[in-house]
């Protein structure tokens, strides 16, 4: 008696043990180390079993693009920011790269039909579709954006398959970016540097914690005190336009400048007594590269920026 009462229990645990490696593997999960005849990778939302060397990429985020191209991987389809087109400074990088929605509302069904064997995004953008894209491919996400772009270099250099060409850009960017502060403090005093966002409904006093405050890190660049905080921005009215004054202001907008508050910024006369509009020291520059880009590329973008202004003396 007891025998055959174990037979149905043994079945259905080999059953119920089935079908959790089912879903495993349909969610783009190993059900275990062994069952993978990729690499495992580790990520912000587990594990998962990727091909050795991708072919058909996917990317869902600004910073994901900006790393894949840079580590010579050309996706077959990434999304781009609302309403815009993918980032000029990328140029003939993006040509035959299929559109699979905005980085807000990414397209299932367009990403789903290019049958990607690679997802790469983070946990901040999509954390709430992994198991949908997971079960499309496997999927990759880094925690969060911004601040954290050179750990998602080298996540996106693992996943690729490419983890030694990730950290030679990695290293190539800060050996230039110590070497431009070397050469703007042999001129003395470093500049203070304050930034700037216009966005719809928004004027952003750009802090530390995001990724063009990181590169003004590596190079050095001191901050006016109103932004020399561990967060990513403060929201501001015009009143406080004087806190921003610095040796040079770059500032930039995001979309069309006149669904922002640019113009009637730059027309007012707290803006015109700054010290750096006085000097010429407030400069425009591209919203793809200073903010968008979150990447290596852009990073060394912005490094070019930085050398043609502050060596100049503009």
């Amino acid at each position: 008696m007891r025998r055959t009462l174990l037979k149905p229990i043994l079945s259905t645990q080999i059953l119920i043990a089935s079908c959790l490696a089912a879903l495993a593997f349909a969610l783009g999960q190993p059900a275990s180390a062994q069952s993978c005849t990729g690499r495992l990778v580790k990520h912000a939302m587990g594990t998962s079993c990727v091909p050795k060397v991708p072919k058909r990429v996917v990317v869902l985020d600004t910073g994901e693009l900006d790393s894949a191209l840079a580590l010579g991987v050309k996706p077959v389809g990434a999304v781009t920011p609302a309403g815009q087109p993918f980032q000029a400074y990328l140029g003939n990088l993006t040509q035959g790269i299929e559109v699979v929605g905005t980085v807000q509302q990414p397209s299932l069904e367009r990403i789903l039909a290019l049958r990607p064997d690679l997802i790469l995004t983070s946990k901040l953008r999509h954390g709430q579709l992994y198991d949908q894209l997971s079960r499309i491919a496997p999927t990759v996400m880094a925690e969060t954006v911004g601040v954290v772009w050179k750990e998602n270099l080298l996540l996106a250099g693992e996943a690729l398959g490419r983890s030694a060409q990730a950290k030679v850009l990695l290293a190539q960017y800060e050996r230039r970016a110590g070497q431009l502060r070397n050469r703007l403090g042999g001129r003395g005093r470093l500049p203070t540097v304050s930034i700037l966002r216009f966005t719809p409904g928004q004027i952003r006093s750009m802090n530390r914690a995001n990724y063009i405050g990181t590169i003004l890190a590596d190079v050095g660049l001191p901050r006016p005190a109103f932004q020399s905080k561990d967060t990513f921005a403060d929201y501001i009215s015009l009143e406080r336009l004087p806190d921003l004054d610095a040796d040079y202001l770059f500032y930039a907008t995001y979309g069309d400048p006149a669904q922002t508050d640019q113009a009637f910024v730059l027309a007012s006369p707290l803006w015109k007594g700054l010290k750096a509009v006085q000097n010429g020291r407030a400069i425009a520059v591209s919203d793809d590269v200073w903010f968008l880009a979150i990447g290596v590329l852009g990073a060394n973008r912005v490094l070019d920026d930085l050398e043609k202004y502050l060596l100049a003396g503009k």
